[in-house]
């Protein structure tokens, strides 16, 4: 592993927390994952749209468009043919007219009534009864309907109902007409059929009516719901085209019967490639097999480290499905879109959401391949012009790692996104310039939709960004900048009730950030940390010498092993507090680190001499720090910056010479303690992170010069002292 891969690998580990619980380590849970991830590659790959260019009613249409396969369509135009001559020779409906036969039964009262000709049937019968026939009359002729022969046998046979129809078809409708004999015959069947009525009233009734002259009109809503009915019953036509076939001219008007066609052949293309078939299901499998063992290959080579944790490994597949999951609900709504917006959107960006979420919580290397991965099962899977949809994918999710590396702050992601739009307008221009266009509408459609799509990025990235750093317990630059915040509880704690260790911390964090960046190790997270590798010390603040003030040194009332087991109490103290307070374990770990192992020196040689010197009769167990010793090159630059600073304040003349004597003392000491053992610091690296310590720690500790004592201005002087040198 050459020492650039180790740098890398130092630096993501120290996203994540070294603690693994049951979650971490469960083997079952870790086949889980890989189900889940099997699962989604395989429904992504296996469940493809098929893309026809589907066209806008009433546009024209840009290009040719050929029929690809041989399929039957709802022909609409040829079914309304059809439906037109079903009807063709269908008939009128004639009725009589409703003010005639109000008229006629209002004469025939008045003929009963005042004419002595109808007086003279009374006393045969009744009013009531002659009332009675005459209303049967008159709600048989509101039902009378009259048509020809063929539009009687059509209704009969489509089973429409043909009661009081009768076969008639009257000359002109402009004049009166009498009804025919049969058509009496009827009405009097129909009308007194349930009823005794003497034989003499029914005459009588039929007698008066059958004289007059009646008016019809064509019913025209029986006549409308009648050729509805048969053009119902006509079946849909479905016309044959052939594959080859032209369905669509340049430039012609699309219409209803275009936009049939194309829904046909993309039905006819879908099943033709049936989902459910065992060749496609077989050829979906064994791809997401080859997917899934390079993945796992390329991890287990260089990134063990992931495979050996349920949460960076479910991590990583939480990421890859919601990219999944985005482009194909994307694509869907495109294709589904009735405005067109799949034309219009040649070119979706899915890819550098993957890559600023993986380059954020893990590390670059990962993203690339990541960004790598999903151009491949993108260009594959999804129904875009798979061309210029994978160059750009791929460009901008490349650049949007390069730009991702030196994130800090959570609003710098729509800078990285803008960077990465600009990258792919230029792709976007070469694109169009490779295909020999100068420019036209598609390139300013092109730009803008990338456009969108970056924009979309980052406000997705911004909001899953923090969610996913709480779930998953990441720690990212974002939130080291967060927690270098003054105004959290803890520092501002520190600053208050320990404000020397507060400054000891300040000046060591420095101290660690810039030896830190001069071997690639995480400068901003040594920085950071440093700020609480000592909140431990506010539990008793007044037992450590930055803190106290005036001559009183409160160990002068304690016995050497009271006094080191109280300064040794910082660590777990501050491990207390800082669980308590949410930190990353990261943090954590460097509080427990920061000493090791390590001897309380100077208490143990107190309690050596109180001994008499005998080292039979002093424990050192009891003067030595919990631990563990430091496990990163961070947590053993820490360690050295604190022990540096901390000694040279009692040198007194902070000088190079001095403080690399100083320097190596410790550094020594400490190797041979095996303090150093389980980290990857090696001795060149540690010779450079010496040196800069020493350089800073020298610049901190330069003099100025002696200011003379200001005497008061002389009359008529109008110079001042100045405060500067």
């Amino acid at each position: 592993m050459t020492d650039r891969i180790s740098e890398q690998k130092n630096y993501s580990e120290l996203k994540y927390s070294r603690e693994q619980g049951f979650f971490d380590k469960s083997l079952a849970i870790r086949w889980l994952i890989g189900a889940l991830f099997a699962v989604s590659l395989f429904a992504f790959l296996h469940f493809r749209e098929v893309r026809i260019e589907m066209l806008e009613l009433g546009s024209i249409a840009p290009r040719y468009v050929v029929a690809q396969v041989d399929f039957d369509f709802d022909d609409e135009e040829a079914t309304a043919i059809l439906k037109q001559e079903a009807v063709q020779y269908i008939g009128k409906i004639y009725r009589i007219l409703e003010n005639d036969i109000r008229q006629r039964r209002l004469e025939f009262e008045n003929f009963i009534i005042y004419n002595q000709d109808g007086r003279r049937y009374i006393d045969e019968k009744t009013f009531d009864e002659m009332y009675k026939g005459v209303d049967l009359i008159e709600k048989t002729l509101f039902h009378m309907r009259f048509t020809d022969p063929r539009t009687l046998q059509k209704m009969q046979e489509i089973g429409f109902p043909t009661e009081y129809y009768q076969i008639y078809t009257p000359g002109d409708l402009a004049e009166g007409v009498t009804l025919p004999q049969h058509i009496w015959d009827y009405i009097g069947a129909n009308a007194f059929n349930k009823s005794s009525f003497h034989k003499a009233v029914i005459g009588v009734l039929i007698g008066f009516f059958q004289t007059k002259t009646w008016t019809l009109e064509e019913d025209i809503p029986a006549q409308r719901m009648l050729r509805r009915k048969i053009q119902a019953l006509v079946p849909e036509k479905y016309t044959h085209v052939n594959a080859g076939s032209r369905l669509i001219d340049q430039g012609e008007k699309v219409t209803t019967r275009h936009i049939a066609e194309l829904q046909a052949m993309k039905e006819v293309l879908n099943n033709q490639r049936n989902l459910w078939y065992p060749l496609p299901l077989i050829g979906s499998l064994l791809m997401t097999l080859v997917l899934m063992g390079i993945s796992v290959a390329y991890i287990r080579g260089n990134y063990p480290q992931i495979l050996a944790s349920n949460r960076k490994l479910f991590l990583l597949v939480t990421i890859i499905i919601l990219s999944l999951g985005l482009s194909k609900a994307t694509e869907f709504f495109l294709l589904t879109s009735k405005s067109n917006l799949f034309d219009i959107v040649r070119y979706p960006l899915f890819v550098p959401f993957a890559a600023i979420l993986l380059c954020s919580l893990m590390n670059p290397a990962i993203a690339t391949f990541v960004s790598g991965f999903l151009t491949v099962v993108f260009t594959m899977a999804l129904a875009f012009e798979h061309q210029g949809f994978m160059i750009l994918n791929l460009a901008a999710g490349i650049v949007a790692i390069l730009s991702t590396r030196s994130l800090r702050r959570r609003k710098e992601i729509f800078i990285v996104c803008a960077k990465t739009w600009g990258c792919c307008v230029v792709i976007i221009f070469s694109l169009h310039f490779y295909q020999n266009t100068l420019w036209n509408v598609s390139v300013l459609s092109d730009i803008v939709s990338s456009g969108i799509f970056m924009m979309l990025t980052a406000i997705l990235v911004v909001g899953l960004l923090p969610l996913l750093e709480s779930t998953f317990k990441v720690m990212t630059d974002v939130s080291l900048m967060e927690y270098m915040d003054p105004n959290n509880d803890l520092l501002r704690r520190l600053t208050i009730e320990a404000p020397g260790t507060y400054q000891h911390s300040v000046v060591v964090g420095n101290l660690a950030e810039a030896a830190a960046l001069a071997i690639g190790a995480n400068g901003l997270f040594c920085r950071v940390a440093t700020l609480y590798h000592d909140i431990g010390k506010m539990a008793t603040p007044q037992y450590f010498t930055e803190n106290q003030v005036g001559r009183m040194n409160i160990h002068q009332l304690l016995t050497p092993q009271e006094s080191a087991q109280v300064i040794m109490a910082h660590v777990s103290e501050g491990v207390a507090l800082g669980r308590k307070a949410g930190l990353p374990e990261q943090f954590i770990d460097v509080i427990k680190e920061h000493h090791g192992t390590t001897l309380v020196y100077y208490f143990y040689r107190k309690q050596l001499e109180k001994m008499g010197g005998d080292n039979a009769l002093v424990n050192e167990k009891d003067f030595r720090y919990a631990g563990p010793k430091p496990r990163s090159k961070e947590a053993v630059i820490i360690m050295i910056a604190d022990a540096l600073e901390a000694a040279s304040r009692s040198l007194e003349k902070i000088d190079e010479e001095s403080l690399m004597e100083l320097a190596n003392r410790i550094i020594r000491e400490r190797i041979e303690d095996g303090q150093f053992d389980q980290s990857l610091l090696t001795f060149e690296e540690m010779a450079l992170v010496k040196n800069i310590l020493i350089k800073t720690l020298v610049a901190y500790g330069h003099s100025r010069i002696k200011y003379p004592t200001w005497e008061p201005r002389k009359e008529g002087s109008d110079v001042a002292p100045s405060s500067e040198a």
